[in-house]
């Protein structure tokens, strides 16, 4: 099989569903309310912080690219899964599934670089309050958040340009979405250069991030427990949100990485597939329920929202 051939023309099968002859419209609804929740509860916050102006400060607008990243990754899965759930055949054609993976690789890389951006802001506004209109300007913010995007959109392209030159000699994925890992495991050709590629972009990714919101934490801990209790109370306010979603994102994340890596026949597959989309459910649907109970302007803009749609309706009611 030559390469345009391959890349054009081939399909993957979808092996990963499970019993779908019998529980396919459970999963469907299932599947449907957490994407609908998903959309309605992001898209909830992002209005919020959009059409309040006194939320236009750097912590916030964080916030709001954050729920972007969500709603992006969430769109790159649920879509494709809710159609292969009412198909009788789960098959997607191989340069979508390269396009699927490019784009939940680059949610899950862009998430941690938005979290560490995020990091950033605190770490000024509580370690360094004096400079913080300076460090943290407007334009630094959108320089971060572009960059947050660009990156790794640049470093997992260039692993998925790799993957689209291998020739496959396998055509079906133990998953219920493609990634670019276990695209690459159906090759017959050499995947060295795959693998070592992958192994890097996992570790600029992820590491780097990582140990800068724990470097930052760390210090904003020490400002802390040098200050007065109100102080601590405050800084506990704005960070444990922060804090709280990068630990969910970890944790769905090395769940993912783990599961996908090890493929253990010990555990149930069904449990399997449920551990797969982790990453893309837990933290896109409790993302704005956090920050919509623990930040209290978000809290507080949100019950006037209510309040006043509830006004309105009433109107309404009264005129009919």
């Amino acid at each position: 099989m030559d390469y345009s051939t391959n890349f054009t023309n081939t399909y993957l099968t979808l092996e990963g569903h499970v019993d779908l002859e019998h529980y396919r419209y459970v999963y469907f609804m299932f599947t449907l309310i957490a994407y609908i929740m998903i959309i309605c509860f992001n898209s909830v916050i992002i209005s919020v912080i959009f059409r309040n102006k006194h939320l236009h400060e750097p912590m916030y607008i964080f916030i709001a690219a954050l729920l972007c990243n969500a709603l992006f990754g969430a769109t790159a899965l649920y879509p494709k899964l809710l159609i292969d759930l009412l198909s009788e055949k789960q098959t997607v054609y191989y340069k979508d599934c390269l396009l699927q993976a490019f784009c939940l690789y680059t949610y899950g890389a862009s998430e941690f670089t938005l979290l560490s951006a995020m990091a950033y802001d605190r770490y000024v506004s509580i370690c360094k309050p004096l400079q913080y209109a300076t460090l943290v300007k407007m334009s630094t913010v959108r320089k971060l958040i572009f960059l947050s995007w660009f990156f790794p959109s640049c470093e997992l392209g260039v692993g998925i340009i790799l993957a689209s030159q291998l020739q496959l000699c396998k055509f079906k994925l133990n998953r219920i979405y493609c990634d670019n890992y276990s695209v690459v495991k159906l090759s017959c050709k050499e995947t060295s250069l795959n693998n070592i590629y992958g192994l890097f972009i996992f570790i600029i990714a992820v590491f780097p991030p990582v140990i800068f919101i724990i470097y930052s934490y760390v210090c904003i801990l020490t400002v802390c427990l040098k200050n007065s209790k109100d102080f601590r109370r405050k800084a506990l306010r704005t960070c444990l949100p922060h804090l709280l979603i990068f630990i969910n994102f970890s944790v769905n994340m090395c769940f993912e990485i783990i599961n996908n890596r090890l493929e253990s026949k010990q555990i149930p597959h069904i449990i399997t597939m449920i551990l797969s989309v982790e990453y893309v459910l837990i933290p896109p649907l409790f993302n704005p329920i956090i920050y919509g109970l623990k930040l209290q302007e978000i809290n507080n803009n949100i019950k006037n929202m209510l309040f006043q749609g509830k006004i309105i309706y009433n109107q309404t009611v009264l005129q009919k």
